[in-house]
């Protein structure tokens, strides 16, 4: 018992340096791209307006923070993305629940959905700017699109495959049609129904981009193409890291949402 007690911290010891080591690995791996990128602009071998240093793009940083510019950026921006992505999340779930389950709407819907699938947002933005014109509606419109599809598709996978033993279980069992689908259908589809949210977060931004590119007045797509115009490549450089950075961390918010939600998954 002694034993045992004494080799409990030991253990606990063991798993928070194993946890360190791997919330370090991203830190080292930064750590050495960002050593590349400053001897690269240390040598002088590349003309430092096309590929600024590591300096020159955190003085764009401060530059765009103390003028206000980026503050207001990063709140349009958010504000598009968080808005397209619950339009595009919420009628992708629905409609994925109603395409897996229900063969009439499948059999209408699924090959129109399928056939809209390959078409990149960017295509979309000149029919968003005749429909809903310059403003906001045009930018929801792009990013919900984007978002709506991706859920769509991971929502109808996860019901249409639910193993058809459980289905039989529950059926053995006496469940009514709504408890099979609340307690067994949607569990079972519950990973992947959160692997498109996931993903749909993801194109949430990318779609953005696209959408501010042409049409706007402010926002982190509209910055770029301004900063393109001027080839202040130092402030492009700037809005591409704080977009990664944006995307990295509401990917792992979702992740770790997803984890508590879908703990199941991990069995």
């Amino acid at each position: 018992m002694a034993v045992s007690d004494r080799a409990r911290p030991t253990a606990r010891f063991a798993q928070m340096l194993s946890a360190g080591a791997a919330a370090g690995l991203p830190l080292v791996s930064f750590a050495f791209i960002l050593g590349i990128w400053s001897a690269v602009g240390l040598s002088g071998v590349v003309n430092e307006a096309i590929f600024p240093a590591p300096w020159s793009v955190w003085s764009a940083t401060v530059e765009m923070w103390q003028n206000g510019t980026l503050q207001k950026d990063l709140a349009k921006s958010l504000g598009r993305a968080g808005t397209g992505f619950a339009i595009g999340a919420t009628l992708g779930v629905v409609l994925g629940l109603l395409t897996g389950r229900v063969a009439l709407v499948r059999t209408l819907l699924n090959p129109f959905l399928n056939l809209l699938r390959p078409i990149p947002a960017i295509a979309l933005v000149p029919v968003a700017i005749v429909w809903f014109g310059i403003g906001e509606g045009s930018k929801y419109f792009v990013v919900s699109y984007t978002v709506f599809l991706t859920v769509w598709f991971n929502t109808h996978h996860g019901m249409e495959y639910v193993p058809d033993i459980y289905m039989r279980a529950s059926r053995s069992l006496g469940a009514s049609r709504l408890r099979e689908f609340v307690t067994v259908v949607l569990p079972a589809a519950a990973p992947h129904i959160f692997a498109g949210i996931r993903l749909g977060v993801a194109l949430a931004f990318l779609s953005l981009v696209a959408a501010e590119l042409s049409g706007a007045s402010s926002g982190i797509g509209f910055r770029l193409q301004e900063a393109r115009q001027y080839v202040r490549t130092d402030r492009m450089f700037s809005l591409l890291i704080i977009l990664g950075i944006l995307g990295a961390v509401t990917d792992l918010i979702v992740h770790r949402i997803g984890k508590k939600l879908v703990h199941w998954e991990q069995g």
